[in-house]
């Protein structure tokens, strides 16, 4: 069915009594969509932590336009997620010499990026010393 289409079922008149919750639909910059009654998004509904490292990188690619390698660190805070997402800023011969870079994300309880800052600039070889 193409967007903006309305389904045949969905039209037919019901009573009062037997219409369903009314839904919400969003749309996030990556083109995720999502459906959540009013009940439900009353309550507090934190995505899940392989969800939110999936919308960490992707969100930040798209600021960035660059891939993320990798996510380092993720943890839950009181308004969602913080993610340390690993990128490769500039590549270079060998491999080792590549420039990375360390960003922190900050997600909001659905997934949605809030903020970012790149913490850490390193070349691929470097070890961190305890």
């Amino acid at each position: 069915m193409a967007e903006g289409e309305e389904d045949e079922t969905e039209r037919v008149r019901r009573p009062p009594s037997e219409k369903p919750a009314k839904k919400t639909t969003r749309k996030t910059s990556t083109g995720r969509a999502g459906s959540r009654t009013s009940e439900t998004k009353r309550a507090s509904s934190r995505v899940s932590a392989p969800r939110a490292m999936r919308y960490a990188a992707e969100q930040l690619q798209e600021l960035l336009g660059r891939a993320p390698e990798s996510v380092s660190a993720l943890k839950p805070t009181e308004d969602g997620w913080q993610a340390d997402v690993e990128v490769l800023e500039l590549e270079r011969v060998p491999g080792t010499t590549s420039v990375m870079a360390s960003y922190r994300v900050m997600l909001d309880e659905e997934g949605e990026l809030v903020a970012y800052e790149r913490t850490r600039r390193y070349t691929r070889g470097q070890i961190d010393r305890g």
